[in-house]
């Protein structure tokens, strides 16, 4: 059975012009009849194409600024008839209405209107298309006939398949079309309703358009998602589960990543390099977090990236075999020469140097990652039959917003570290305690399901010694016992949110123990 179809009337109306007198011409080379609308007809026109004015299809003018210049029967009947419906063809004969082959459409750019500065309100709504969604959507449905363009990305593959079979589609090719035309439609309009519902007061029509920061809209009445499928992954987090990537396109973050070497990202590699960058972006001065199943086992600030690796390293090498890794700044060829020694699965940096690249390249299968900052503003966790949303833990303490609640005030070098270990244990699966010195992780008790075991456990895997250190606790001591676990183990200064009914307990122990205590007022829970 020969399902090809031949093309010999195309639509074309497209905002983007990229690539479109290419595949038009290609079109015409092979006996279509091209119909266009506004500035493609003049783009064609311009390139020595032969178009007929939807006008001149239509018998009706274009009007209302241009907004309607397709809505017509004689569009949408030339599209949505079946060939190979008796009175679909009466029909269509008795009107005289010419078959439409092919559609080749864009849409407003809607999302780019947004994002202009200083955008009018009544030039966002303008920007709402409707005429291009009605006929892609007539287009898609009616794929055993037609096939639907709305995608330049899919200009030459589809030239190539015109070329080898003389003008004609096959029914998969436009079924293919059909689909991404749908998902188009759909991502559209889910676009728009995203950005309406942000709109919370009505403007005037020729008011500048001041959308709120993510942070600062409220939370959506219905929760709308379109992330397009970035890529498969070979399996989830055991070789028995199915998994795949989806990015939200802006190109940042993880899921944004440009990989440079190394095989093929696996889904615990994704989750690992996205808890250690986000720890990285966490400091100003030179930054490198090592993680391991989520949780950092080494990290370090210092004036350079090889030295604070080696501080990071030093937290705890062996836990650090086999581990991935984030770096806040361009990896150098120093750095690069000493991260090289260990075995690690994974490296993401803003970027590496020529020299680092080419000492990584000796390591074939390690995985390479630029990546940029996301503007992440919610953070969205999956449970069985819905969803949770919440804002991003963007919590940061300061030095002088630090209360100091214990008889002994604490050092310079005491704040620098407390503030230090408390960025980290932000990042710390709960319960959570964070032993550091100078810049320096040196002990870290995660996830346990007591706090003064979490407390002991951070002790137990510190390799430096940790006399004269702080300790940081990402939510309360609820009894005096961790504190006193902490202090036993060496440190001389603690910082926590407080807020305990027993936080007067706690702070007594801290000035029997002679310990500078803290508080922050902010928890940073993490499961």
């Amino acid at each position: 059975m020969n399902d090809r179809k031949p093309i010999r009337r195309v639509l074309l109306s497209v905002t983007d012009k990229s690539g479109v007198v290419e595949l038009a011409r290609v079109l015409q080379q092979h006996g279509a009849e091209l119909v266009s609308t506004g500035g493609t007809a003049r783009t064609l026109r311009e390139a020595g194409l032969p178009v007929k004015d939807i006008s001149d299809l239509t018998g009706f003018p274009e009007m209302l600024d241009g907004r309607v210049k397709t809505l017509h029967p004689k569009v949408h009947g030339g599209i949505l008839h079946i060939r190979a419906n008796a009175e679909h063809q009466k029909a269509v004969a008795a009107h005289d209405i010419e078959p439409i082959d092919m559609v080749v459409v864009n849409l407003y750019a809607f999302e780019a209107t947004l994002r202009k500065p200083g955008v009018r309100f009544g030039e966002v709504i303008e920007n709402i298309d409707i005429g291009g969604p009605s006929m892609v959507r007539s287009a898609a449905k009616n794929f055993e006939d037609v096939a639907v363009v709305t995608s330049v990305a899919d200009y030459p593959a589809l030239i190539e398949d015109l070329r080898a079979n003389e003008g004609n589609l096959s029914r998969a090719t436009r079924w293919q079309l059909a689909r991404k035309a749908f998902a188009l439609t759909a991502a559209y309009d889910l676009a728009i309703a995203n950005a309406l519902e942000g709109i919370s007061e009505l403007p005037e029509e020729d008011a500048a358009l001041q959308l709120p920061a993510a942070a600062e809209t409220p939370f959506p009445a219905t929760l709308r998602l379109a992330y397009p499928q970035a890529m498969p992954l070979r399996y989830g987090e055991n070789p028995h589960q199915r998994a795949a990537l989806y990015a939200d396109g802006s190109g940042t973050g993880i899921a944004g990543l440009r990989q440079l070497q190394g095989k093929e990202l696996s889904f615990n590699n994704l989750v690992d390099l996205d808890a250690c960058w986000d720890l990285a972006l966490e400091f100003s001065d030179p930054a490198v977090v090592i993680i391991k199943h989520t949780n950092p086992c080494g990290a370090a600030t210092a004036s350079t990236v090889v030295e604070a690796y080696r501080k990071a390293l030093a937290s705890d090498p062996v836990s650090a075999f086999g581990a991935v890794i984030g770096v806040n700044r361009e990896i150098d060829a120093e750095a690069a020469t000493e991260i090289a020694k260990l075995f690690v699965e994974a490296i993401v940096a803003p970027s590496f140097s020529a020299e680092a690249k080419e000492i990584f390249a000796a390591r074939k299968n390690l995985r390479l990652v630029e990546a940029r900052a996301a503007d992440m503003s919610r953070v969205l966790k999956q449970i069985s039959g819905g969803l949770l949303l919440q804002d991003a833990d963007h919590g940061h303490v300061e030095a002088g917003q630090l209360k100091i609640v214990s008889q002994r005030q604490p050092t310079q070098d005491e704040i620098d570290a407390l503030l230090f270990a408390w960025r980290v244990c932000k990042h710390v699966k709960s319960n959570a305690i964070v032993y550091a010195r100078n810049g320096q992780t040196l002990g870290v008790g995660a996830g346990q399901m007591s706090r003064v075991d979490a407390a002991k456990f951070g002790a137990m895997k510190a390799i430096l010694p940790l006399v004269g250190c702080v300790a940081a606790s990402d939510a309360f001591f609820p009894f005096p016992d961790g504190l006193e676990t902490v202090v036993a183990a060496g440190a001389t200064a603690v910082i926590q949110p407080g807020g305990s009914v027993r936080d007067a307990e706690v702070i007594a122990a801290a000035d029997r123990l002679d310990a500078a205590m803290v508080f922050t007022g902010t928890r940073h829970f993490r499961h």
